[in-house]
């Protein structure tokens, strides 16, 4: 079997107003290479947003990968990393204090993507010294402005 290649993934997302006009931004990085992706949504929510950015960073791979994700999103970095995510889908959307889970449309998406790479989760403090997430932010920004 082929080793896989190592991708870094930065991924933000922003909203003004929750909900309201949103934008998710993704930056790939492998070796030299860098890719820029984002876009927006009329109405949406910040949560949405995250979970967009990071679903639309590991499709743009057109193969499996170890991905190291970065994403100041403790919702997507959390629900992840402790399986709440996993155990929502089980549970058939449905979280531990019986209320549904928000977005499983995406979450299946996302966990899909998950199964398929191999995925590292990074939380990063948002608007902080991390270059990469500062323009994932911007990207994200200017893209919920295109709907103000």
């Amino acid at each position: 079997m082929a080793e896989r290649k190592t991708v870094t993934l930065y991924t933000d997302g922003a909203c003004s107003g929750n909900p309201g006009p949103g934008g998710w931004a993704a930056i790939l990085l492998y070796g030299s290479f860098q890719k820029e992706l984002s876009g927006g949504e009329a109405r949406t929510t910040n949560n949405r947003m995250e979970l967009t950015a990071v679903i639309r960073g590991l499709e743009a791979l057109n193969q499996p990968c170890v991905v190291e994700l970065y994403s100041d999103s403790k919702y997507v970095i959390d629900a992840l990393e402790k399986g709440w995510a996993r155990s929502w889908q089980r549970r058939g959307w449905v979280k531990s204090d019986k209320k549904p889970a928000l977005n499983p449309d995406l979450w299946e998406r996302l966990l899909a993507l998950c199964s398929l790479h191999e995925v590292h989760l990074h939380w990063v403090k948002g608007h902080a010294s991390n270059p990469c997430n500062n323009r994932c932010d911007e990207l994200a920004v200017a893209e919920w402005k295109k709907f103000k």
